[in-house]
């Protein structure tokens, strides 16, 4: 039986690493993004928190997207990171986009949940000082849309806290060559990496679209059926209510991909 495909549903400027990782144990892998990230063209907000960034005792990285896009907004505004400011993020991701951009452990305060297999809010939350933070000002960078649970829980301990959308996430049209490469993906046994929970949803939604052209293909029962490997216990969650059966659940970040994908050899 042959090797099944990876397929990356991430945009392909932030899979480059898990890609050259996975063919260079010899794996086949196919690009099919099904979300993209979009710097928010509105940046007066987001601006106006980076030129006083110093005021703040903490600033909170939903994601490696915050990361970048936040790092990318200090360029443009010829600004640089004041190093006596923490940071919080989720993962092994975003722990690696931060070092991306010079920040680590010898000269950032970083909170990070200590269990690299449930990185969440709660996780995160559960690391932070919220004695210390009490009547500080927090930043959280994120995107257009997600839970709000950090910042309620926050702010129930005393802390003052600001958001800002730096980004949003956007579906492609599932045009007709979309459909084409659909269909020809469903018809054999891939391993699906899925670091979105949304993108379940996009993956079914697409399938529903092919199965009203086509009753005889089964797209949704086809899907339902591939494996998926997740690097996150939330999005494995989504999964089975969603119906999907054959999961490989892993902690954050590429490396642990990696592994879980080698292990398929």
């Amino acid at each position: 039986m042959p090797t099944p495909k990876v397929i990356i549903t991430r945009p392909a400027r932030h899979a480059l690493r898990l890609q050259e990782g996975l063919q260079q144990c010899g794996r086949e892998v196919v690009m099919f993004a099904l979300f993209d990230i979009v710097l928010n063209a509105e940046t007066s907000q987001i601006d106006a928190c980076l030129r006083n960034l110093s005021d703040y005792r903490l600033v909170i990285f939903v994601s490696p997207n915050a990361i970048d896009a936040c790092f990318t907004r200090l360029a443009s505004l010829d600004l640089a990171w004041p190093h006596e400011v923490a940071v919080g993020v989720m993962g092994e991701g975003s722990r690696q986009a931060l070092a991306s951009y010079g920040l680590h452990a010898e000269n950032t305060h970083i909170f990070c949940p200590i269990h690299p297999e449930r990185t969440d809010s709660e996780t995160l939350l559960a690391v932070l000082d919220l004695s210390g933070l009490r009547g500080k000002k927090v930043l959280i960078i994120r995107g257009d849309s997600g839970r709000d649970f950090l910042a309620d829980a926050l702010q129930l301990q005393g802390v003052e806290v600001e958001q800002v959308a730096a980004y949003q996430r956007r579906i492609p049209a599932f045009d007709e060559e979309k459909q084409q490469r659909m269909r020809a993906l469903l018809s054999q046994e891939n391993d699906w990496v899925i670091t979105s929970s949304a993108v379940l949803s996009t993956l079914l939604e697409w399938c529903c679209q092919i199965d009203v052209a086509d009753a005889t293909f089964n797209a949704v029962v086809k899907m339902q059926q591939q494996h998926l490997v997740l690097p996150h216990f939330r999005i494995a969650e989504v999964a089975k209510k969603l119906g999907f059966s054959h999961l490989t659940l892993t902690a954050s970040g590429d490396e642990k991909l990696l592994l879980a994908l080698q292990s398929d050899l």
